[in-house]
């Protein structure tokens, strides 16, 4: 068994898929019933004993200094590139936390805090039987273990969720390929996933890690934040 000692939040994005509500605001920021999208995800990590734990920032980066006053340990990163590269340039700024790591998206809400525990067999993505027909990131599993991935959707496989537990091993080899794509073959514009996912995914061994509806939600629409949380319609 592998044990995750650290986190990496990624939430430099500039959210806006959620606009008006991150007019001002980083989408983790924003609150969904009174509650910021991130203190789901830092409670759970917290519950879970992972201590240390590196955000990256960009878009409206002042704002997240909010965080420091409830939780001085949270350790913040600056990715200057946030508006112009993908976000294969804030894993790029937080590569030396990647090992025993796990790396999250910071919009997700979290109401299941056991899924971020950090004891795992094998590194990996937390995954979710697809229901029928999706436009989501699939991963396509033998006994487990993922063989193929696709970023067109379809109707079979495990709909990814923005959750992997990366191993010691794991961590370090991601970092070293992150470093080639990103700096010496300059690719700015995928996904930082994309490296173990596509362009290295011999390299790795990853399983899915099996969770269930209700356990995690992504917001991706001002109109899905609306049914979550009506008081935005009178705003």
């Amino acid at each position: 068994m592998h044990k995750a000692e650290r986190a990496i939040i990624m939430g430099a994005g500039m959210g806006t898929r959620l606009r008006p509500a991150t007019d001002n605001l980083p989408k983790p920021l924003v609150r969904v019933n009174g509650v910021r999208i991130i203190d789901t995800v830092i409670g759970a990590l917290r519950a879970n004993g992972i201590r240390e734990i590196h955000i990256v920032t960009g878009y409206r980066a002042e704002a997240w200094q909010e965080l420091l006053k409830d939780d001085p340990d949270l350790d913040l990163i600056y990715n200057p590139y946030y508006a112009e590269r993908n976000n294969i340039s804030s894993m790029y700024e937080a590569r030396e936390y990647l090992h025993s790591c796990i790396c999250v998206d910071g919009d997700n809400l979290i109401y299941r805090p056991e899924i971020l525990m950090p004891e795992f067999e094998f590194s990996g993505y937390a995954g979710i039987p697809a229901r029928g027909q999706t436009d989501e990131w699939l991963m396509v599993a033998d006994e487990n273990r993922m063989v193929q991935y696709t970023t067109k959707g379809g109707r079979e496989g495990w709909q990814l969720f923005g959750v992997c537990h990366l191993s010691e091993e794991d961590g370090l080899r991601l970092r070293g390929f992150l470093e080639e794509e990103y700096v010496r073959n300059r690719r700015y514009d995928i996904y930082w996933d994309d490296v173990a996912m596509f362009l290295h995914r011999e390299a790795f061994r990853f399983q899915v890690h099996p969770i269930q509806w209700g356990d995690i939600q992504e917001i991706d629409s001002f109109e899905e934040l609306c049914e979550l949380d009506p008081g935005y319609l009178r705003k």
